[in-house]
């Protein structure tokens, strides 16, 4: 699996949505993408990619593209 399809599943799952919606996620726009989704995203990142988003980071994760951003700060190349 790649680490793209890992970043998506990570969104699908933890979001319970279908992967192909997740592109176009935006964090409060999406009944499922609210603080306790958000808080399950993290967590679902952190293990897929064994890294510790800061607060920062985990403040700043607003959509499916600023994930990527954040994501390559903790040199995961999608």
């Amino acid at each position: 699996m790649t680490n793209l399809e890992k970043y998506i599943n990570a969104f699908a799952e933890s979001l319970e949505v279908p992967a192909e919606e997740v592109p176009a996620l935006v964090y409060g726009e999406s009944a499922a993408w609210d603080s306790v989704g958000h808080m399950t995203l993290i967590a679902a990142l952190e293990d897929a990619f064994d890294i510790m988003v800061d607060m920062d980071d985990i403040i700043d994760l607003s959509s499916f593209e600023k994930g990527k951003e954040i994501l390559a700060k903790y040199d995961v190349e999608l």
